[in-house]
């Protein structure tokens, strides 16, 4: 038997068939879509997910996005939250609308998480070239904007005839529900062939299952993993977002206390053991804290688990001091296993750490690092009061979300200083409780991510901390969630520039140059004059958002006390003081100074990063060498 449909209306019956079963739990792989519609899929996609509508087939649900790069967060978000098993489709149309999609492409892959993006494209046929929008390259009749994804996507395929997409649909779900081969997944679909009918077979629509197993890393490799571990005197963990994703926090917390191995996180990790958890030091790397530093600093052997070791979480390789520290990396993508010269262990996080820790014979190690913990933590509250009276810090703004968030409740950030703030500061009592996009850190996510995930679990509330930097580059998505009647809580941060990049700034010399909200001065030709008259909260609430302005960090407790008892979504404005930095992670982040310059504050600078570099390395150390 045959079904006669539109490539269109191929990919959503298609795509509402598809499931994912990892431990006998099955969800829907493709949860809905969300789109923009223009030429190229209007009469395409368009059309097919209104005569599904029209058909009470509800499986497939559209959401109306705003921006097409805030779509893609959204399905980001949302498919961080189900542990990439599930995500959303983003559907747009041809030229700016599918290019505005690369950014999200990009944090997407950067990040190992699966979206599904269905850009629109030229006429397959060329009857009608240059169609609107159309990019010509002369070099080549069958190039177009879309291969820009070619590099940003894990898979990428163009659907020239309908013949075709059987087989670039299977690719792509191969690829979406693979967790060592995930990120973006594009399919190009010609605006010709998206309303081309054909006979597809029937085998295409029925339900398919798609396993997520659990695969265990090589028996003679854990007995090597094992063994290095054994011969370690100051052993460290670092668990990253494999942890979390593969839901191996249970098997991580009984593996740490047995063993009696400190856990340090990454900021996909945080939240792999609650921030009380005996094991746990917090943070490492650039953004982490001095105490988990100190050890990693002195670890003779790094287990780390689920992490892609960024700059950020080595502190630009610097962070690792011992003579002859060894890593042992445990990861489901060979890629990062293999990083800094590991000994790897390819597999799944939980399955893993099960086989792990008997192959240890009861190895117990004993540390002193439980005070260091304790005193930290009084830093941290002595940050989250603040200065009582004052314009209030941000780590005094973290301090109170923090306080106001219930176990279960979410916060969603992503790029300036606050990832760095939380991080450190942030304490942390569920795994799904810190959503940080760090890997791409793209400003303008708060939002649109914050929405992704409250799709994904209703039941919980979600803030999303977003400064004035961001907001004005990505506030839309308020609007795509008062229409969906979703309700999330926005605290918007106003300090009038971009303080995590004047600081970065001012610390290689360049003096906070171009970082300001400020108006231009003719004199100096810099924005060092008065402040813009730009009022965020007014801007909020002309988008349909319920508005609370604070004043004071008192101001702020009371507004996330209305907010949290509110049904409508609320945005709580507060400002702070842009030049009070929270406590420092007494490491390292590489950005290159300018070697030779006439500024002194350069000069100095450069002088200082020629000094940081002398403790980066390379970590070439065989780690299967015993």
């Amino acid at each position: 038997m045959k079904h006669r449909l539109t490539v269109a209306q191929a990919v959503v019956k298609f795509l509402a068939a598809q499931w994912t079963e990892r431990d006998g739990a099955e969800q829907r792989a493709i949860a809905g879509f969300l789109g923009i519609f223009g030429h190229g899929n209007v009469a395409g996609i368009g059309q097919a997910l209104l005569q599904a509508q029209r058909d009470n087939r509800p499986e497939m649900p559209y959401i109306l996005a705003r921006n097409e790069q805030a779509m893609v967060h959204t399905a980001a978000g949302y498919a961080r939250m189900k542990n990439r098993l599930s995500t959303l489709a983003c559907t747009t149309s041809i030229g700016p609308g599918s290019t505005n999609m690369l950014t999200g492409a990009a944090l997407a892959t950067v990040n190992r998480l699966p979206v599904l993006l269905l850009p629109s494209d030229v006429f397959a046929t060329r009857a009608a070239t240059p169609v609107l929008q159309e990019l010509e390259d002369p070099r080549s009749g069958d190039v177009t904007v879309n291969d820009a994804f070619r590099p940003l996507s894990k898979f990428f395929d163009r659907v020239w005839r309908p013949e075709q997409l059987p087989q670039a649909l299977l690719g792509a779900m191969r690829v979406l529900t693979d967790p060592a081969e995930t990120g973006a997944v594009t399919l190009c679909l010609p605006q010709d062939v998206q309303a081309e009918a054909y006979d597809f077979p029937d085998e295409l629509f029925a339900k398919r299952v798609w396993h997520v197993t659990r695969p265990a890393p090589d028996p003679l490799s854990v007995e090597r993993a094992a063994a290095a571990i054994r011969g370690a005197a100051r052993p460290l963990i670092i668990a990253g977002g494999g942890v979390i994703y593969s839901e191996a926090s249970a098997a991580l917390d009984r593996f740490a206390r047995e063993t009696g191995i400190p856990v340090a996180d990454t900021q996909a990790g945080k939240g792999a053991l609650a921030w009380d958890h005996p094991n746990a030091v917090g943070g490492v790397g650039a953004t982490g804290n001095p105490v988990a530093n100190r050890l990693a600093g002195h670890a003779d052997v790094v287990l780390g688990i689920g992490t892609r070791y960024s700059d950020f979480t080595t502190a630009s390789r610097s962070v690792f001091q011992h003579p002859a520290v060894r890593f042992v990396n445990l990861n489901v993508a060979g890629f990062d296993a293999g990083k800094l010269s590991a000994l790897p262990l390819v597999g799944d996080a939980r399955a893993g750490l099960t086989a792990l820790r008997p192959a240890l014979h009861g190895r117990r190690f004993t540390g002193d690092f439980r005070d260091d913990v304790a005193t930290w933590q009084g830093v941290v509250e002595k940050a989250y009061r603040g200065r009582q009276g004052e314009l209030p810090t941000q780590a005094e703004v973290i301090g109170v979300v923090n306080e106001a968030c219930g176990a279960r409740d979410v916060v969603v950030q992503a790029a300036g200083s606050m990832p760095g703030d939380l991080q450190r500061l942030w304490r942390v009592r569920d795994p799904k409780q810190y959503h940080v996009e760090y890997g791409y850190s793209c400003m303008g996510f708060e939002i649109a991510g914050a929405l992704g995930i409250k799709l994904a679990d209703p039941g919980r509330e979600v803030y999303a901390l977003v400064g004035d930097g961001s907001y004005l580059m990505m506030a839309q998505e308020l609007v795509t969630a008062i229409a969906e009647g979703v309700k999330l809580i926005v605290v918007l941060v106003q300090n009038h520039g971009f303080a995590s990049i004047g600081a970065l700034s001012q610390s290689v010399g360049s003096q906070r140059f171009g970082t300001a909200y400020r108006y231009k001065t003719a004199a100096t030709g810099d924005y060092d004059g008065a402040r813009l008259p730009v009022d965020l909260a007014a801007n909020a609430e002309s988008l349909g958002a319920a508005v609370i302005r604070c004043r004071t960090a008192n101001d702020l407790v009371e507004a996330l006390k209305q907010a949290r008892e509110s049904e409508r979504l609320t945005v709580v404005h507060i400002e702070t003081d842009p030049l009070a930095a929270g406590p420092s992670s007494e490491a390292w982040w590489d950005v290159p100074v300018a070697e030779i310059a006439t500024l002194h504050s350069t000069r100095h600078a450069h002088a200082g990063y020629l000094e940081e570099k002398k403790r980066q390395r390379h970590h070439l150390r065989p780690g299967d060498r015993s």
